[in-house]
């Protein structure tokens, strides 16, 4: 595999071209959902594919595929790996937030499937975006999302505890809530993606922080060092191929400071190139892995459609 290098200061990558090795039968349009699980093992949530979760081992060799018939095709969204062990799935078509085995078995569902809450209502859910466990309480952080303005937190067994937020510009307020984090210290920090920013709170809902100079934060995680790695997303209607609008990923310290910011100015799917993303996980060493809706935001609007790469390996180099 060809390699390119990229990266920021003290963080260094190598694009890993061609990973992973998609058999032809489960090929994807494009993966909006990552996660790793403690054996570094990557999970992709898919859209367009036979099997909407595929598993591969670092090397990037099939080694599991499943959630035929239990997804929507359109709509697959976020995804993240519980402290656990634990696989929690989020289709915002579904409007629910699930929990699964890493191999497949549902063990506990979030909400009522296939019935949103009234748009906008406040309650869970409509159309959610990702969930996030804490790795110190257990407790289950749910961003929602398209229909909603808000963050709801659960106990481990699934009883709502509290939520937070409404629509608006404000701290505290969200545009389309996108991915969430939460550390041992029980900060949540979430992706407001429509308002250009992160924001970091308490468990309680409290403003901590606003992290502003981010554009369109979408997929989010963080690493065993503490440092975030953000998703920008591409531009909106009639910016989407404007040059260093989105398409790139930045990482930050809990402190809200930006130690690097990396991908070419130009959107694509080449080594070191991204489109559109949409979700981040991170290995125990440190090799970034980022999916994209980039069928979603730019092939389905070309003449004839088009579909793009969407899951990058990028290997950390220092």
């Amino acid at each position: 595999m060809a390699m390119v290098t990229l990266g920021d200061g003290k963080l260094m990558y190598e694009d890993v071209t061609g990973w992973p090795n998609v058999p032809a039968e489960l090929a994807f349009r494009e993966c909006p959902g990552v996660a790793v699980d403690g054996n570094d093992n990557v999970y992709l949530f898919v859209r367009g594919g036979k099997q909407p979760v595929l598993v591969f081992n670092p090397e990037g060799n099939l080694i599991n595929a499943w959630g035929e018939g239990k997804f929507t095709d359109a709509r697959t969204h976020g995804l993240s790996v519980s402290p656990d062990g634990h696989l929690w799935c989020v289709d915002d078509g579904l409007s629910v937030a699930q929990k699964y085995t890493l191999d497949g078995k549902l063990v506990m569902t979030l909400g009522n499937l296939n019935s949103p809450a009234q748009k906008w209502g406040g309650a869970p859910f409509n159309r959610p975006t990702h969930a996030a466990v804490s790795p110190t309480t257990g407790e289950i952080y749910v961003t929602d999302g398209y229909g909603n303005s808000r963050v709801h937190r659960f106990a481990p067994d699934g009883r709502h505890i509290l939520s937070w937020g409404e629509a608006g510009c404000d701290p505290g307020q969200f545009q389309r809530p996108h991915n969430v984090v939460v550390d041992r210290d029980e900060y949540v920090y979430v992706a407001d993606r429509e308002n250009n920013r992160m924001q970091v709170f308490d468990n309680n809902g409290k403003v901590q922080a606003v992290w502003h100079d981010v554009y369109r934060p979408d997929g989010i995680c963080m690493d065993a060092d503490g440092l975030i790695y953000i998703g920008e997303l591409n531009g909106q209607a009639g910016l989407e191929d404007c040059p260093r609008l989105g398409h790139r990923i930045s990482v930050y310290n809990k402190k809200g400071e930006r130690v690097a910011r990396f991908g070419d100015p130009e959107d694509g799917d080449g080594p070191g190139q991204f489109v559109a993303p949409h979700g981040a996980a991170v290995d125990s060493k440190g090799n970034l892995y980022i999916g994209e809706v980039s069928y979603t935001m730019k092939g389905s609007r070309m003449n004839p459609p088009q579909v793009f790469g969407s899951i990058s390996k990028l290997r950390r180099m220092r």
